[in-house]
């Protein structure tokens, strides 16, 4: 496919996924995230320089087209100019993610992560095959002083709706997060959150009298226990919900999770893949589009860029799964044995196996994998790839979790 009509057909794609968007819009974000997966790059001058040699245009006529996609309306030049609301197209990106995606169960990260001194980044992610897409954020002043509450509460009210009834939505947190106000807020949303919490709380099984601390349910390496009752003592604090408890082999000390789920449902293991979206702020720095390196200093400016890094790793993420899919790495990951999941996160990106949630090392990212493949497609003039979901199989219950229902000795471990 010659290498102008593959843009279009990029730029089309999104023009599909985003209605809302002006024409404009649509195609300076097809820009954005085509340069971007091309030049492994999100740096205005990198994308700027590449863009003007593929499209034969002058250097400052595309470099002022690309500044204007994050700059606000006064900055633009011409008239009836206005400013992107990225908020409208994070249900789209959502929907872009639901689309196709096999089956009802998806899991979602929360979690903030930041650019040095400058910026943090408040995130909601589908993690996927070791990786994460980002599909709504918020980006703040690392010296704004914050409890993010009402950022993060924005963040989710733009789902409401989004996924269709009788969907999983499983909404992973880690301690930092933890927050009555965040647990009622995705249960409103009729996700299922799966909060970890400290150790330093105490829970109350249903059907005993005295509140236990929260340690004393996994006591020891390979302890498991999980019930329902009401977490922390305190009067005003106390939230009722199940409590899925284990330390697993290697941890310092257990997974304490706090979720709305029934206890034969799922296992504290689960939280595992958690971790992936680790991964994905990995992959938008250093690992790939290297947005460390950004001079940005006005936050709602980057919240704009961000919505082409989405975009882009989205399109590679797509791609990557479906090549591993079908076995252009089958050799690689068939090549190295498989890990507990419990084992911290190979920076490589992790994957799930048959039996519950598992590792193994992979030599090559899907989100590296889905690059490599365009890059090839573009190359040999081939079709141009926009790749399929194939999320990995969805953790199955650990054993004995029936018998871990009622009431039973603290420290058994299943």
């Amino acid at each position: 496919m010659p290498r102008h009509a593959a843009f279009y057909q990029w730029r089309d794609t999104i023009a599909a996924h985003f209605p809302d968007l002006t024409k404009p819009q649509v195609y300076v974000l097809a820009l954005w995230s085509w340069g971007m997966v091309c030049t492994r790059c999100c740096g205005l001058t990198t994308v700027t320089v590449f863009l003007a040699m593929f499209f034969a245009c002058p250097v400052s006529n595309m470099r002022q087209r690309l500044r204007e996609f994050y700059q606000e309306a006064d900055a633009k030049a011409g008239k009836n100019r206005q400013a992107l609301d990225v908020s409208t197209c994070f249900a789209p990106l959502l929907g872009w993610v639901l689309e196709g995606w096999p089956n009802r169960q998806l899991p979602i990260a929360l979690d903030a992560t930041s650019r040095g001194d400058q910026f943090v980044v408040l995130a909601i992610s589908v993690v996927y095959r070791g990786c994460s897409v980002p599909v709504a954020w918020r980006i703040l002043p690392a010296t704004l002083s914050t409890p993010w509450r009402d950022e993060w509460l924005a963040l989710l009210k733009q789902f409401k709706g989004v996924v269709p009834p009788g969907w999983t939505v499983l909404a992973l947190t880690d301690r930092g997060l933890w927050a009555p106000w965040l647990f009622q807020a995705i249960v409103d949303l009729d996700w299922h959150p799966f909060m970890r919490i400290n150790a330093g709380g105490t829970f109350r099984p249903d059907g005993r009298a005295q509140f236990q601390p929260l340690k004393s349910f996994a006591a020891r390496e390979g302890a498991r226990w999980r019930g329902r009752g009401t977490a922390f003592s305190t009067p005003g604090r106390q939230l009722h919900c199940t409590l899925m408890a284990w330390w697993g082999p290697g941890h310092e000390e257990p997974w304490l999770i706090l979720t709305d789920l029934a206890p034969e449902v799922g296992g504290a293991d689960w939280y595992g893949l958690r971790a992936w979206i680790e991964q994905g702020f990995k992959d938008i720095k250093r690992g790939g589009w290297q947005w460390q390196h950004t001079r940005m200093s006005d936050a709602t400016r980057a919240e704009r860029l961000w919505l082409a890094i989405a975009v882009a790793t989205l399109w590679l993420l797509r791609v990557g799964g479906e090549a591993e899919q079908k076995g252009q790495d089958q050799q690689a990951a068939e090549s190295l044995p498989e890990l507990d999941l419990s084992v911290p996160v190979a920076e490589a990106g992790t994957t799930t196996a048959k039996k519950g949630p598992r590792k193994r090392w992979r030599l090559v990212s899907v989100f590296a994998l889905g690059w490599l493949v365009i890059l090839m497609a573009l190359l040999d003039q081939a079709p141009l790839p926009l790749g399929a979901w194939y999320p990995e199989p969805w953790p199955e219950v650990p054993e004995s979790a029936s018998a871990q229902q009622s009431p039973v000795p603290l420290n058994d471990t299943g």
